[in-house]
C-alpha cells in the first residue's frame, strides 16, 4: 500500500447560497463550523436546494485523488450502518481505494457535510460529525498501517480523548507520517498539540499561509521560513495567489500558480493539492515537480463543482 488515509468518513452535501444566507445563519464565510445539535443541521438543509453529494472528508478526497493518478490506497473512517453509510462505503470502493473499516449500527448517523458555495465560489461548510468523530483506537487496522508507505491524517479528525487516541496510535505504528492542518478554526482550537505534531509526529505537514501563520503566532512569512529550516522535516504551504512553496531542511523550492482558471468551486482544492504532492513525494519525483503536481490538480478541482475530478 502506497499510502493509507485516516480521517473523517463525511458525505458531502454540495449546496450554492447567496451572500444574505451565510449573514441570516451568522455563518463565517471561508471557515468551518462544527454543529454538534442534528436537529440544527436538518434546519439548515431543510431550504436548500442539493447539487451533489460525495462520500468526502479531507483526507478521502486525498486518498481519491491518488488513487486517480494509479496509486495503490486505502481509507479508514468510522461510518454507521445507514443510508449514507452504504453509499459512502460504495463510493469510496467505485473510486479503487481499498476500505478498511467494518460498518455497524452506532448511536450516531453516519457524518454530513453541508458544503455552502457562494457566488465568488469560496466555500463556507457546516460539519456534523456523527460517529466520525468517535473514531476510536478499535476502529484502526494495524497491519494495514504498518504496510504503507506513509499513512495521511487531519487535523479535522484530532481531538481530545478516543480520537487524540487513535491518532497517537496510528503514528507510532506508521512509518511515515504526513497530516493536514485542515482549517485555521482547527489549528486555534488545539495550536499547543499541533505544534507539538509538527515539531515531533510528523514526516510532511500540509497547510495553507493563514493556518501555518497562526500555528506559529506570526504576521511574517519569513519565520514561517525559518521555522522550516530548523525543523527538519518537510513542511508545504499553499499560499493561494502566490503559488505553493515545501521547505525541507535548507531546501526551499516555490511554484507559481497556474493562470486564467475559470473557478466555479474552490471545494477540495487543499485536498487535491496533496493528493498532487503526495503522487510526487511517494513515486520519487523532485521537489519541484511534486509541488508542480499538487497544483495541477488544485487547478483541476476548482473549475468543477465539489472535492473529486
Amino acid at each position: 500500500m502506497k499510502i493509507l488515509g485516516i480521517g473523517n468518513a463525511i458525505v458531502d452535501v454540495i449546496c450554492k447560497v447567496d451572500e444574505d444566507f451565510l449573514v441570516k445563519n451568522k455563518l463565517t464565510k471561508s471557515t468551518m463550523k462544527l454543529i454538534f445539535d442534528e436537529n440544527e443541521f436538518k434546519n439548515l438543509l431543510k431550504d436548500l436546494k442539493i447539487e451533489k453529494t460525495v462520500s468526502g472528508g479531507s483526507v478521502a478526497n486525498s486518498i481519491v485523488g491518488l488513487s486517480q493518478l494509479g496509486n495503490k490506497v486505502g481509507f479508514i473512517g468510522k461510518i454507521c450502518d445507514d443510508n449514507f453509510g452504504d453509499k459512502y462505503e460504495v463510493g469510496l470502493k467505485n473510486e479503487n481505494v481499498e476500505y478498511f473499516y467494518k460498518k455497524k449500527k452506532e448511536e450516531l448517523p453516519t457524518g454530513t457535510c453541508l458544503i455552502l458555495v457562494t457566488p465568488d465560489s469560496e466555500r463556507t461548510m457546516c460539519t456534523f460529525l456523527g460517529t466520525a468523530g468517535k473514531i476510536n483506537e478499535n476502529d484502526l487496522d494495524l497491519d494495514a498501517i504498518r504496510k504503507s508507505e506513509i499513512i495521511l491524517l487531519e487535523g479535522y479528525l484530532w481531538d481530545e480523548g478516543d480520537p487524540k487516541k487513535a491518532f497517537d496510535k496510528a503514528i507510532q505504528n506508521a512509518n511515515k507520517v504526513a497530516m493536514s492542518l485542515s482549517d485555521q478554526f482547527c489549528v486555534d482550537r488545539h495550536k499547543k498539540h499541533f505544534l507539538d505534531l509538527v515539531k515531533n509526529k510528523l514526516d510532511i505537514t500540509f497547510a495553507n499561509e493563514q493556518e501555518i501563520m497562526s500555528l506559529l503566532d506570526t504576521k511574517n512569512f519569513e519565520e514561517v521560513k525559518n521555522f522550516g529550516k530548523n525543523l527538519g522535516k518537510t513542511i508545504v504551504v499553499t499560499r493561494g495567489e502566490k503559488g505553493a512553496l515545501v521547505i525541507n531542511g535548507d531546501n526551499t523550492v516555490e511554484c507559481d500558480i497556474k493562470k486564467n482558471l475559470q473557478i466555479v468551486d474552490l471545494t477540495g482544492a487543499g485536498d487535491l493539492f496533496a493528493a498532487g504532492f503526495l503522487h510526487g513525494y511517494i513515486n520519487n519525483m523532485t521537489l519541484k515537480e511534486s509541488l508542480s503536481k499538487g497544483t495541477e490538480m488544485s487547478s483541476k478541482v476548482i473549475q468543477q463543482i465539489g472535492a473529486r475530478l
